[in-house]
């Protein structure tokens, strides 16, 4: 098929499942950062001990976790993850590819834009090693204690997740790695959101500038929101 064999179906998947990527980062970002609106109101922490949906006095964070278990989100995030997951595979079958045809690592460039634009533009391979290699780590702290127990059964389910966030982020070095991840987010983001766009033909001069920047603040706006939770849950969780 021409959108498995030429070079821009390839690319168009890669575009495709990147915006999947950018939707379920933003929803997942604003979630979390419904825990720091919670520090501010006096609600960080006030979850109710019963297993039951949007129950009365819950903060805005549990809330927003109530409403990620509901059937409708229930069957759209793992639709998202698999975007995700997607993306992260066909990038690097992608890579490995280009590598190949063009005779190893040090030949390898891309004719265009993305190739003299910054350091993320060509380095989407290693950052993508980075952030897939943490994706792990962070399912360890979060995934595994609530949507794994509440979908498969496994493991213990944990209903408070003020109480995750406070003890994952809580140890410093913790909180160091993740800002790391955060960091190779952003970047990875910058480039991609633009090069999405320029998949499907919005590269025109003016354009192509504006997205760039919309590219950045979208990008911005995400990192800063995983970021903000997790300095606002170390400082829950030792100042506090």
């Amino acid at each position: 098929m021409f959108i498995f064999n030429s070079s821009i179906g390839k690319k168009f998947i890669q575009a495709v499942s990147g915006a999947f990527l950018i939707v379920f980062m933003l929803l997942h970002s604003t979630i979390n950062f419904f825990s720091v609106i919670d520090s501010f109101t006096g609600k960080f922490g006030a979850a109710a001990p019963d297993e039951a949906l949007f129950s009365k006095g819950d903060g805005l964070f549990k809330l927003g976790c109530d409403f990620m278990s509901t059937p409708v989100i229930s069957i759209m995030v793992p639709i998202l993850a698999l975007g995700f997951v997607v993306h992260i595979l066909y990038g690097g079958w992608l890579t490995w590819q280009n590598i190949r045809a063009r005779g190893g690592w040090k030949r390898y460039e891309v004719a265009s834009r993305a190739a003299t634009d910054s350091w993320s533009s060509k380095n989407m391979l290693v950052l993508g090693i980075v952030i897939l290699g943490i994706i792990a780590f962070h399912l360890t702290h979060f995934w595994a204690k609530m949507q794994l127990p509440e979908m498969f059964g496994i493991g213990n389910f944990e209903n408070d997740p003020y109480l995750l966030l406070t003890a994952t982020f809580g140890r410093w070095w913790v909180l160091a790695i993740y800002l790391v991840w955060f960091a190779a987010v952003w970047m990875h983001m910058v480039h991609g959101f633009w090069s999405m766009f320029q998949t499907v033909g919005w590269n025109g001069k003016t354009w192509f500038k504006r997205i760039k920047v919309i590219g950045v603040i979208v990008a911005s706006l995400i990192v800063l929101m995983f970021m903000a939770t997790g300095v606002n849950a170390f400082i829950q969780a030792n100042f506090v």
